[in-house]
């Protein structure tokens, strides 16, 4: 059985571990104190992304694992509610 395009949810932010997980630290980090200008704002994206403890990206892709198997369970409908 080859792959079809059609297998993979087109748009699934649920199963992408920056989408669910990561980028709302990132954003909460980020804007905690306002921004000045474009430069500063890659800095501080930069420095937030540093400071990202590892630890936090190991919990997203165990959390990833758990989503796929929920997603496969409902046969790729909505499953944030089975988690």
């Amino acid at each position: 059985m080859g792959y079809h395009h059609d297998m993979w949810p087109a748009n699934s932010p649920d199963l992408n571990p920056v989408d669910y997980r990561i980028r709302g630290m990132m954003q909460e980090r980020v804007y905690r104190v306002p921004i000045q200008d474009v430069d500063q704002l890659r800095q501080r994206l930069v420095e937030t992304w540093d400071g990202l403890q590892q630890s936090v990206v190991d919990e997203a892709i165990d959390q990833w694992r758990k989503r796929l198997g929920a997603c496969v369970h409902a046969q790729g409908a909505h499953f944030e509610h089975s988690l």
